[in-house]
């Protein structure tokens, strides 16, 4: 199982955007075949702060996902959302 955290700084004059933008990607994503969970989570106290917490069946599977057209359509406007460059982290959940 791999993990990511995706952490998103977004401008406060584009959190609409990004929340309207954002909902197509979740929602292709989670129909993939081996998503196990694409879910969007906004910081407790800084409301223009989000992570996007993924978990996939294995790396083909995000490698999978990192080529699709909703996947991609999504990162190549992602930037003009951003305040700071964004910040992703992945996982193995397969440790023990």
């Amino acid at each position: 199982m791999i993990i990511t955290h995706a952490v998103f700084h977004v401008l406060p004059e584009r959190r609409a955007q990004f929340l309207e933008e954002v909902k197509p990607l979740i929602a292709a994503s989670v129909a993939e075949e081996g998503n196990q969970s694409y879910e969007l989570y906004r910081h407790t106290e800084n409301e223009n702060d989000f992570i996007m917490v993924e978990t996939w069946r294995d790396s083909e599977a995000v490698s999978e996902h990192n080529a699709s057209g909703h996947f991609t359509a999504f990162a190549a406007k992602a930037g003009t959302f951003l305040s700071a460059p964004l910040d992703v982290k992945v996982y193995n959940g397969n440790v023990l």
